[in-house]
């Protein structure tokens, strides 16, 4: 082997992921023309954030001791600042470097942190309850199924995806970036192969119709 040929072998690997992602933001693919991050409608209507919101609340502020938190891609961080409150901690994690710098900078509060992570690639903050919404939707198979196997980590696992309406054909595999699975009929189903996640009960939080399939919050206790 020459020197080269062992240099390139500890290049650190492309994280086409972190890339996709990145160029959402740069490229305002969820919209928000007007500020610095946007992470999509779904992080702003308040007919989408409100209920969730409040069910999640509902969720968090039935313990006698609060619970740490951690939101497993926060994005621009609308819908998780509502919700450090209700936490003893709150763990904010996202891939983009950029984005989490920008919410270091524009939300200050006591329990709160936020780190730079590929959930995929890298260890899950510890923590009592995971957050994951509408993260999943946008990964490919392989990338989810990193993640899944990482929740056994945490009592509780909050996950919330754009799902079509009525059966369909789960897990349907794509390439992680923008879209996700509704245009080929389908979402993730973590129960379903092949992640078959193992859980010791399942309550679905919310439901909420829209034009083209449903957002469902679903609480899995593991």
């Amino acid at each position: 082997m020459t020197k080269n040929e062992n240099h390139s072998k500890h290049i650190k690997k492309p994280w086409p992921t972190r890339d996709a992602m990145q160029q959402v933001y740069t490229q305002k693919l969820w919209g928000g023309h007007q500020v610095d991050f946007y992470s999509g409608e779904g992080s702003h209507l308040t007919y989408l954030v409100q209920p969730y919101v409040d069910v999640v609340t509902a969720f968090l502020t039935s313990f006698d001791q609060p619970l740490v938190v951690c939101d497993l891609g926060c994005g621009d961080f609308n819908v998780g600042k509502e919700l450090v409150k209700h936490s003893k901690k709150y763990v904010a994690v996202d891939i983009v470097a950029e984005l989490i710098e920008r919410n270091k900078n524009k939300f200050h509060v006591v329990n709160l942190e936020f780190h730079c992570l590929d959930i995929a690639a890298e260890a899950l903050p510890k923590g009592d309850c995971a957050l994951v919404r509408q993260v999943l939707q946008h990964l490919s198979n392989a990338e989810v199924q990193r993640i899944v196997d990482k929740l056994y980590q945490y009592k509780y696992v909050i996950l919330t995806e754009h799902i079509p309406e009525g059966n369909f054909v789960p897990n349907v595999d794509i390439i992680s970036g923008q879209g996700i699975r509704l245009k080929m009929q389908s979402g993730v189903d973590p129960l379903a192969a092949p992640f078959n996640l193992k859980v010791k009960a399942v309550r679905q939080l919310l439901s909420i119709p829209l034009t083209m399939g449903k957002i469902t919050t679903t609480l899995y206790t593991l």
